[in-house]
């Protein structure tokens, strides 16, 4: 017995010294990391704030962390967001009324943008098992499903605000209908967003090549616009059915995307603004960096990208998110301001933090804790 114990602790001070070797982190390094971070952000921020898509992506992040870490702490803070918005999105109870084009009123219950907190509520819902924490989601998501349109999606930003809520309602309720749905949005938002040269996807319809440019005359994607779709299509293919009709094409969207990315990365391990132009918008940015690291190292973790091949570009980018874009503080710094576009001389430096960069920022944490607990 004692031999047996020297022998496995020897393994486990090679298998340190093997990481330490390969510049790769402990575990709980990146944990440290994690509570850094997300613990800088909850105290500086209270969480009764709105539930549109700013506050409810960093959601996206804590609860990511909640199911890594087990803190009640976290939890909590999610919780209180939720109580506070009543497991709502926007509150209109007229569905005459109800929106789905831009807009920040209570009548836009269809827009995305105020959808993507059912995610959150969902997952609360599964930690203790309560019907009100999701009746309005499903209330709104039934009714839109009823409805005739199919061009919800119009931005790539919806499609990690809304896919993922799809998927984790069909696991939680069984109605088919949603992965149905699910296809339909997501076709119609391909027809109008989806580059098949580069596998990657225009922020939406008005920032389509050649009718919009980059400043050099190249096709300019947006970095967090594409991080945002890499990162909603690896939380979909998490709770698709394996047989699922359409899993190959999710997939094949997935890995094209994953390709591409591969491509554009920049030295230090960030992607600039626009992606296939470095020069348009120059610099460091994390939002799309974070988002991009988590949808790699999510791919690599569950099987659908070569380790080989894609760990160098995750790890690069874990590198500049961990040495560069976390300060001392634990503030996440150079995050691109709420917008829509890569803008040419747009400040973004080491104070520049948001509640949505956060979230991906622990995503891509959680997932490089994850790839070294393999």
């Amino acid at each position: 017995m004692m031999k047996k114990s020297i022998f496995n602790l020897l393994m486990l001070l090679l298998l340190a010294v093997n990481l330490k070797a390969q510049n790769l982190p402990l575990r709980k390094e990146v944990l440290g990391i994690i509570n850094k971070a997300n613990s800088y952000w909850q105290t500086n921020n209270k969480a009764e704030v709105r539930s549109f898509w700013d506050n409810a992506a960093y959601h996206t992040g804590n609860m990511e962390v909640v199911a890594l870490t087990k803190n009640e702490t976290y939890r909590k803070y999610s919780e209180d967001w939720a109580v506070y918005n009543q497991w709502m999105g926007a509150k209109s109870t007229d569905k005459t009324q109800w929106k789905y084009k831009y807009g920040e009123t209570d009548e836009h219950v269809l827009f995305g943008d105020w959808q993507i907190c059912f995610q959150t509520y969902i997952d609360l819902y599964h930690l203790k098992p309560e019907a009100y924490k999701i009746a309005r989601a499903k209330e709104v998501m039934e009714y839109e499903m009823s409805t005739t349109q199919n061009d919800y999606w119009w931005w790539a930003d919806g499609l990690y605000m809304v896919m993922p809520v799809m998927t984790k309602l069909y696991k939680t309720t069984g109605n088919h209908q949603y992965l149905d749905k699910l296809y339909e949005y997501f076709t119609y938002a391909n027809s109008i967003m989806y580059d098949s040269e580069s596998k990657l996807y225009y922020r939406d319809a008005k920032y389509v090549y050649p009718k919009h440019k980059s400043t050099n005359g190249k096709k300019d994607f947006w970095a967090r616009g594409d991080g945002w779709v890499f990162a909603g299509l690896a939380k979909v293919l998490k709770d698709l059915p394996k047989n699922d009709k359409h899993r190959k094409e999710y997939i094949a969207k997935y890995k094209g995307m994953a390709e591409a990315i591969l491509k554009s990365q920049q030295e230090e391990g960030y992607w600039t603004r626009s992606m296939l132009d470095a020069n348009h918008a120059p610099g460091r940015e994390t939002s799309g960096t974070a988002f991009f690291t988590y949808g790699l190292l999510w791919g690599i973790n569950n099987g659908y990208l070569n380790k080989k091949t894609y760990f160098p570009a995750a790890l690069k980018a874990w590198n500049y998110l961990t040495q560069n874009a976390l300060q001392e503080s634990g503030k996440v710094g150079y995050v691109q301001p709420i917008g829509e576009k890569a803008i040419p001389g747009q400040i973004v430096d080491a104070n520049s933090t948001a509640n949505f960069g956060v979230g991906a920022f622990l995503l891509a944490n959680c997932e490089m804790y994850r790839f070294l607990k393999n």
